[in-house]
């Protein structure tokens, strides 16, 4: 076998490890998180840029794939249920934040408080534990003072730091905002 052939083999071979990885999550998001994904709220956050060009949606979905990753990787045995519903909903302040004329004095400051408007909009849709709780609320953590109380929240604040950098250095891109139908 020639060295073309060769990495043409690997690159297959990644690109199916890469694919069954996909699955994987995805399976997990469903199981865990199928009403979040499929509530009229969750996917109106399609609307509203987060990042560079990522919509809320698509970053809330890059925080826990990541933050599954991560878990994995650092084999910290996390909760999934808890890892997977934190995530999706860390976000879930339900307003475009960029939108200066919307905004009051108070959420200009976004960064301090939508971890509060997002707990307090899931609690009215959701079921949530302490530990789901803990990851909405503390997520912007230095910005939320007090640190994370369990390593579900750590996790999903680290994944959440990662996809932000990538999204505000435009190395990890969206696709903008989409015009509802």
């Amino acid at each position: 076998m020639g060295i073309i052939e060769k990495r043409k083999q690997k690159h297959e071979e990644r690109v199916k490890r890469l694919y069954e990885r996909h699955k994987r999550i995805h399976a997990l998001l469903k199981k865990h998180a199928s009403d979040i994904l499929n509530s009229e709220n969750f996917k109106g956050t399609r609307k509203h840029i987060q990042h560079g060009s990522m919509t809320v949606y698509n970053h809330s979905m890059d925080v826990a794939r990541y933050s599954l990753l991560l878990n994995k990787k650092l084999g910290l045995k996390c909760n999934k249920h808890d890892l997977i519903r934190g995530a999706l909903l860390h976000d879930y302040f339900l307003y475009d934040w960029h939108d200066k004329d919307y905004l009051s004095e108070r959420k200009r400051l976004h960064g301090f408080w939508h971890p509060s408007i997002a707990l307090k909009n899931a609690e009215k849709e959701y079921r949530l534990n302490d530990t789901q709780r803990d990851i909405i609320h503390k997520h912007m953590w230095p910005l939320t003072v007090v640190p994370p109380m369990c390593k579900e929240a750590w996790v999903v604040t680290a994944a959440d730091k990662y996809c932000s950098l990538m999204e505000t250095m435009k190395l990890h891109k969206g696709h903008g905002a989409r015009k509802a139908s």
